[in-house]
């Protein structure tokens, strides 16, 4: 008996077809998205542009000069205002700017030395910030638009539903369903990403921020020191 069980589930095995296995690629699950996909692809290319050219002038107006204070230090000390700014001028950085406006300063009360030099570190803020806030836009509108394409899939199925009657099945309603799934899915990777590259940004721009204020201090303090 066991036997004849055995040869019956063998030829069972044999006779029964393998379902063919079915690939999806990322592009025809894309596809599935519908028109929802398009607003999304075009804000994740803005969303990485925004993050790599933001990334790249931060990091540049990260870079300073160990030796450019203490050179500063011995041209103002030996009264050579012509050289300091002339340093000041080669160098291309929020420090050297805010620097050379505040020995264009010298000879005024400190008080409007210390101004100026704070209103060009503003402006050099003010420019490494921009489109930070329309990267922080699309790290929420992003998700909203994948969501409103979770609704319009979700619609689509219900009417489609509506449209069959009494015959519904799985493949009626795939493509409302793929719609909503998809659209969720892009909508909060896009979102994601811009989210993290948003608060990355600003926590780069913030060291920025810390180390204009200490140079600015350290310049003050040696508009204070005597000569020798």
């Amino acid at each position: 008996m066991n036997t004849l069980s055995t040869i019956l589930l063998t030829a069972i095995q044999t006779e029964t077809p393998q379902a063919e296995e079915v690939s999806l690629s990322f592009i025809d699950l894309a596809l599935k998205g519908g028109w929802i996909m398009i607003p999304l692809f075009l804000l994740s290319v803005v969303a990485i542009y925004i993050f790599a050219e933001r990334y790249l002038a931060i990091r540049k107006a990260s870079e300073t000069d160990t030796n450019f204070m203490n050179r500063i230090r011995e041209y103002i000390h030996e009264d050579k205002i012509d050289s300091a700014l002339a340093l000041c001028q080669s160098k291309s950085s929020p420090v050297a700017r805010m620097i050379e406006k505040g020995i264009q300063r010298i000879g005024r009360p400190l008080s409007d030395v210390n101004t100026a030099i704070e209103n060009v570190g503003n402006l050099e803020i003010s420019k490494l910030e921009a489109s930070l806030p329309f990267l922080a836009t699309i790290s929420g509108g992003a998700p909203m638009i994948g969501f409103l394409g979770t609704v319009i899939g979700m619609i689509r199925a219900f009417y489609d539903m509506s449209m069959a009657g009494n015959n519904i099945d799985v493949g009626l309603l795939s493509n409302g369903i793929y719609t909503a799934m998809v659209t969720t899915v892009a909508g909060l990777i896009v979102g994601v990403f811009a989210y993290f590259g948003y608060n990355y940004l600003v926590a780069r721009v913030e060291k920025v921020v810390y180390e204009l204020e200490a140079k600015t201090s350290e310049f003050m303090d040696l508009l204070n020191e005597p000569v020798a």
